[in-house]
């Protein structure tokens, strides 16, 4: 009982995510204005903060200040960890030389379709590159991240169901995977496929942190949220605004989960974030100037 009762004294986590925000922006947004919006950010309490990532310029023009970024911030008053994607050990390898970031994270898609438009890897290539990553991550000091694209169902074609979820979630424990966000790549995910998820797997493998990361129409926030929420997942990916999501969901109307209706949720249930309301306010504001300048 005691231990129940102290784990839902536990904040929720939510991840401020302003990478995912940005990268698909086609004007480059200046480098002294990622600062001082990820900055206002910084003020704010969140967990962590998915600020940049380590990957080809090609490939995504608008993060290839990232290592830049970086130096620039002040992290001398804030409690947030910072996150950087990585999608090969090349990366991997450009991140760790980094003290301040503390999560590498690597996106893994269970769908060959979607694996070969993101990294230009093969499913099988993908669990080598994660292995080499994990190792880097343990011989740097940080911890790996991994994100399960399509975990909610997969518009390409390939095979899925939540058996197959089940599967490779092993696959990933087996290889020391400790904190595993399932993702809803372009927003097909339903609450019952949600609470389904996180409600067997939570129990199942209580050494992993799983995390949501759910992208959303403006009309579907709440129940994904509440069906996530109910079936025990306490880390949350948003970005204010709900700004991003992923380039290939064909419905404009979808995007990140907005980083407010999770608040606004977990408030209305009584549920410490260590948000500052001012701070995040503030943000907000921020995110108002800088993406209707460059969206």
């Amino acid at each position: 009982m005691f231990f129940y009762l102290w784990l839902s004294m536990e904040p929720i986590k939510i991840i401020e995510c302003p990478r995912d925000a940005m990268q698909g922006i086609k004007p480059f947004i200046p480098t002294e204005r990622k600062v001082a919006y990820i900055q206002a950010l910084l003020r704010v309490g969140f967990d962590s903060i998915d600020f940049g990532s380590f990957v080809s310029p090609k490939a995504i023009p608008q993060m290839q200040d990232t290592a830049e970024v970086l130096a620039r911030l002040d992290l001398s008053q804030t409690r947030s960890k910072l996150l950087a994607i990585i999608a090969n050990t090349q990366g991997a390898t450009l991140a760790a030389v980094h003290p301040e970031i503390q999560y590498l994270g690597f996106p893994f898609s269970i769908s060959e379709n979607f694996q070969m438009r993101n990294t230009h890897k093969t499913i099988a290539e993908s669990l080598i590159t994660l292995q080499e990553i994990l190792e880097i991550a343990d011989q740097s000091n940080k911890e790996v991240v991994a994100y399960l694209s399509m975990g909610f169902g997969n518009p390409y074609g390939d095979p899925w169901s939540v058996e197959i979820v089940g599967e490779w979630t092993e696959k990933l424990a087996l290889m020391g995977v400790k904190i595993l966000s399932l993702s809803d790549t372009v927003g097909s995910s339903t609450p019952d496929v949600i609470s389904y998820l996180f409600s067997n797997l939570i129990p199942k493998y209580p050494e992993i942190e799983f995390g949501a990361h759910l992208h959303t129409t403006p009309d579907k926030w709440f129940e994904k949220i509440d069906a996530a929420y109910k079936a025990g997942c306490r880390r949350y990916d948003g970005a204010i605004q709900g700004f991003g999501g992923c380039p290939m969901a064909t419905d404009d109307l979808t995007g990140n989960m907005p980083t407010e209706k999770l608040l606004s949720y977990f408030t209305a249930q009584k549920e410490n974030t260590n948000i500052s309301p001012v701070s995040f306010e503030s943000a907000y504001n921020e995110a108002s100037k800088l993406f209707a300048a460059y969206h």
